[in-house]
């Protein structure tokens, strides 16, 4: 079976940064969402804990539930797209659901209805994912793929910078509601719709040589190859442990005494190490490989989940989020790697399959934290995390071969 190296992209579809207009739209449109989104999600966490009166346990289960069934839709999505061999409409609905579903936060007045657009919003997510990443795959050339997924994921962490930012400078000179901030947090969204609308042009999924395109949507991994099986496993493995960030917001409010308009500043000093390192990242595994650059990346996570079961205070709890900011070098690499391992004609179908096994796991992983903190304790709970992403270090250094 002869494989497809990577999108092609003619000189006059360049952009900005000799990246394919498509990428570099794409990128941009991820800033305005992830602006809108991170001024809502910094303060989900304290509006459902203590304005509408939920406890943690509430908390992940909203979490968890919203990413688990959105992960359903993630799959179909990335097949669908494969089936169809068009990209672009699924990623515009996907966003256009979650922009609405967060305005309707600033309507909401008790946990269950909260819960509702929480979870409206992660079905928009479902829907983009796979056929955005399957998208930013087929506009970029292979030797390029690691660069181009760390600029989408830097893109997407300025956008949050910006986001938390203004959130907490609302705050701070307005004394703005939750509400009103959620309201307000709908235009920026609005703008990248708009954008991705006019500036991304659709790319038919290309076809391997001799393979047919899926003809059904289904979980089979009979047409991958065994690397690509075994980094699910590990990615599984390292997601059960890995629950929502929420909870490290909920630490530093309760360990770290943080006030509510400090939280979206603390939020925003992560999404600042996040930029920072997401294009580095994706670089650095385009010339050592991406396994490296992922277990090195694992290997930070562990470290900073066991500083948060063991350090409390707002020095430690500044630090340990800067410390933690260095673990998403793996995001775009580990997509990076998804694409090297599979067949380009199946490659929304893959995506789809790799976004399902990170989100399916969410469900349990943040009701276990959640149920764990309510009952033992925070330190215990994050300990969990940490062994969970050590077994899943192993996994991955012993099974999966680059080549």
């Amino acid at each position: 079976m002869k494989r497809d190296s990577g999108g092609e992209c003619d000189a006059e579809d360049r952009g900005i940064f000799g990246l394919s207009r498509n990428v570099f739209v794409l990128g941009l449109v991820s800033f305005f969402n992830d602006l809108s989104s991170e001024m809502v999600y910094p303060l989900f966490p304290t509006f459902i804990t203590e304005f509408l009166g939920a406890g943690a346990w509430f908390l992940g289960l909203v979490e968890g539930l919203a990413d688990s069934i959105a992960s359903l839709l993630n799959l179909f999505s990335g097949w669908f797209s494969d089936h169809i061999r068009r990209r672009k409409s699924l990623v515009v609905g996907g966003y256009t659901l979650s922009g609405i579903s967060r305005g309707c936060l600033a309507l909401v007045n008790t946990p269950w209805q909260a819960a509702a657009a929480w979870f409206c919003n992660r079905v928009g997510k479902g829907v983009r994912t796979a056929p955005r990443d399957a998208l930013i795959a087929d506009s970029c050339d292979a030797a390029e793929r690691g660069r181009a997924y760390g600029y989408h994921r830097s893109m997407d962490h300025t956008g949050a910078l910006f986001g938390a930012a203004a959130a907490s400078i609302l705050i701070t000179a307005f004394s703005l509601s939750y509400q009103s901030l959620f309201a307000i947090a709908f235009i920026p969204i609005a703008l990248g719709i708009i954008l991705l609308l006019v500036g991304v042009k659709e790319k038919s999924a290309p076809r391997c040589e001799g393979e047919p395109a899926a003809e059904r949507i289904s979980l089979s991994l009979k047409p991958y190859d065994r690397r690509f099986k075994w980094l699910l496993l590990a990615v599984f493995v390292f997601t059960m442990g890995n629950s929502s960030d929420a909870f490290l917001l909920l630490r530093a409010r309760q360990g770290g005494g943080f006030s509510l308009a400090l939280l979206p500043a603390l939020w925003g000093v992560l999404h600042v190490v996040k930029a920072a390192v997401s294009i580095q990242g994706g670089i650095l595994s385009d010339r050592l490989g991406r396994k490296k650059v992922v277990l090195g990346g694992w290997a930070i996570y562990v470290l900073a989940y066991t500083g948060f079961a063991f350090l409390v205070g707002p020095g430690w709890i500044w630090i340990l989020f800067v410390v933690y900011g260095f673990y998403f070098m793996t995001d775009a690499v580990l997509k990076a790697f998804v694409a090297d391992l599979v067949p380009a004609n199946l490659r929304g179908r893959a995506f789809g399959i790799f976004n399902f096994t990170i989100s399916v796991t969410v469900l349990p992983a943040s009701l276990l934290m959640g149920l764990l903190w309510d009952t033992v304790g925070p330190g215990y709970a994050f300990l969990v995390g940490a062994v969970l992403a050590l077994a899943a270090m192993v996994i991955l250094a012993v099974a999966v071969k680059e080549s």
